[in-house]
């Protein structure tokens, strides 16, 4: 029986929506870290403890920059920053990680995901350049501590800071706009624990390789921009301490870069290896790669900034002498 020529019509367009599967309706099943059950419930406590320390300690060490005067100071007005992006970031992956490790399909709508997507793009961008500029202030600060103040003037530290989020901003449109562009029409299960740039583009029918190639040379100017600054200002402060006649002088320099050192290896050790590495099927290496730039690195962060650091213990202490005087009065 021959169809009238409205109901041919959508009916022809019911097809197509069905094969073409709209982004907007589509649903996808993010797998756990691991598939052994024996592992789900010992990794979600540890997890957990991981989220819960991340959270104490950069919105611990966040508030205390901001309440105590005595570390109103450029480095430390830097540190507030990361502490708040670090504590975002942690926010955005680990609660949909934990979500993983107790339901048997941890389900996320598209536009759930394009948001997590967006919000790791933003904050992960934010964390690289931020420490960027943090190796910025301790090259001014060593190599030339005359005019470290009047160099890192608030409205410079204003500038560099609105420089990072508009950096994280600009990075994260251009990779979820690319992404929420693409048709899902195979798979939907994400060989991820998060929605993440590489696995989407994995499961997607629609790839574009010209812009997938501009994709990565925006992931790969990032790195290559933040990491190259970064040994630049180390190659100077290396110099510079080398310079320095006592050893006390140069012990004292190299312990106010140890910590941000130690976080800056870290953090771009993980990402080359994420990134940077040749194409595998191997899934659990990325999965291992990324939990340290995730979840570790936010958790690690307050503690290598706070406990090896004498100032921080001396306005957390002030701090909570001030109280206790001010309740026994």
């Amino acid at each position: 029986m021959r169809c009238s020529p409205l109901i041919c019509s959508l009916a022809t367009s019911r097809r197509s929506m069905d094969t073409g599967n709209h982004s907007s309706e589509t649903a996808f099943v993010l797998e756990s870290l691991t598939d052994h059950p024996g592992l789900q419930l010992p990794l979600f406590f540890l997890f957990l403890l991981v989220y819960v320390v991340s959270l104490v300690g950069n919105l611990g060490l966040f508030l205390l920059i901001r309440i105590s005067t005595q570390l109103h100071t450029p480095m430390y007005y830097f540190l507030s920053h990361l502490s708040f992006i670090d504590l975002c970031y942690s926010s955005v992956i680990i609660p949909k990680m934990l979500v993983s490790f107790v339901l048997e399909k941890n389900f996320t709508s598209f536009l759930e995901c394009m948001a997590q997507l967006f919000l790791f793009c933003f904050f992960g961008i934010d964390d690289s350049y931020m420490l960027t500029a943090m190796a910025y202030d301790r090259y001014v600060a060593i190599c030339n501590p005359l005019r470290y103040h009047v160099t890192m003037s608030h409205r410079v530290c204003l500038l560099l800071t609105t420089g990072v989020y508009a950096a994280g901003l600009g990075g994260a449109f251009v990779h979820t706009s690319y992404i929420s562009t693409r048709s899902f029409c195979r798979t939907k299960v994400i060989h991820h624990y998060f929605c993440d740039i590489l696995p989407l583009l994995n499961i997607s029918c629609s790839r574009d390789y010209t812009k997938e190639l501009l994709v990565m040379i925006v992931v790969g100017f990032n790195v290559f921009a933040c990491a190259t600054a970064i040994f630049i200002s180390y190659a100077f402060i290396l110099s510079s301490i080398l310079h320095i006649r006592s050893a006390g002088g140069r012990s004292k320099a190299f312990s106010t870069c140890s910590s941000h050192l130690t976080a800056v290896g870290i953090f771009y050790g993980s990402i080359t290896f994420m990134y940077l590495k040749p194409a595998t099927n191997d899934t659990t290496q990325e999965k291992v790669a990324s939990v340290f730039y995730t979840t570790v690195i936010p958790m690690l962060n307050p503690l290598i900034y706070s406990l090896r650091n004498k100032e921080v213990k001396e306005a957390l202490k002030t701090i909570l002498i001030g109280r206790i005087v001010s309740r026994s009065i």
